[in-house]
């Protein structure tokens, strides 16, 4: 519990301000949507018919005139980016930091196994990405219920399960790649997010990319796919998850093995 205390501790102001910045822009655009709702008619015609990027976006899966549907695009894209930035960064350098800051040979002095150092830094790092997405989860709630619109509980649900689940899947992959570094590089980190969700954007372009939706937490996290469906694909979930595993499994078998010192 003292190096799980001591992450957490660490990393407190970066936490704070990924989720302070997710939230204002999440009560943002849920704030917009009164303001906005009278015009949708025309804006939903406008965005339905702007092609390729209608379809890069899900906008043509999705009403943008109806809450669910502008909450899917607008809110959904924040959280989405936001917080795949967020559990990539915070997993990229949990253990190459250690290597970077020079506190290795420090740590390995105390009575603390490699396997127990690793599993509590993972748990550090589950432990973020859950308070993240509970934080958000029932801000949104309460804002929805501020501008006077029935809060769609399911489809809420579902969005934010979606959005934690590839979080998860993130967080795995860099994870794993974390015990390769010898310096956390948040770049990596980024770079990582970014890619995948840019694959996903190519998947609902084109037809024959169909088959990147499998590579990608956000090919099951796309949320006006979830929000038309009101349901995840099991298959892409099962793959994520099973990922998110692989990476965890394989990052621990390289820093147990890995000369340190």
């Amino acid at each position: 519990m003292t190096m799980i205390r001591h992450e957490l501790r660490q990393g407190r102001i970066s936490f704070l301000i990924w989720t302070i910045s997710i939230s204002f822009l999440l009560v943002v655009c849920i704030f917009l949507f009164p303001e906005m709702k009278g015009e949708m008619d025309g804006i939903n015609e406008m965005f339905s018919s702007m092609g390729s990027f209608t379809e890069a976006f899900g906008m043509d899966k999705v009403s943008f005139g109806t809450f669910t549907g502008f909450y899917a695009v607008e809110c959904g894209n924040i959280l989405g980016l936001g917080g795949a930035f967020f559990a990539s960064i915070c997993a990229v350098s949990a253990l190459a930091k250690e290597e970077k800051e020079h506190t290795a040979e420090f740590l390995f002095t105390h009575p603390v196994s490699r396997v127990r150092l690793v599993t509590q830094k993972l748990i550090s790092v589950l432990i973020q990405v859950i308070l993240l997405n509970l934080i958000v989860f029932l801000l949104s709630a309460a804002c929805i219920t501020l501008i006077g619109e029935p809060i769609p509980w399911e489809e809420l649900g579902l969005l934010h399960l979606a959005y934690f689940l590839l979080q998860l899947e993130l967080a795995g992959i860099c994870f794993g790649i974390s015990a390769f570094l010898r310096t956390g590089s948040a770049g990596v980190g980024l770079g990582i997010a970014a890619l995948m969700y840019f694959l996903n954007l190519i998947a609902n372009i084109s037809d024959r990319a169909e088959f990147l939706k499998f590579l990608t937490p956000f090919g099951y996290a796309d949320g006006t796919q979830v929000v038309a469906e009101l349901c995840l694909d099991g298959r892409k979930v099962t793959i994520g998850m099973g990922v998110a595993v692989v990476g965890v499994l394989c990052g621990m078998w390289e820093y147990l093995r890995k000369d340190i010192f």
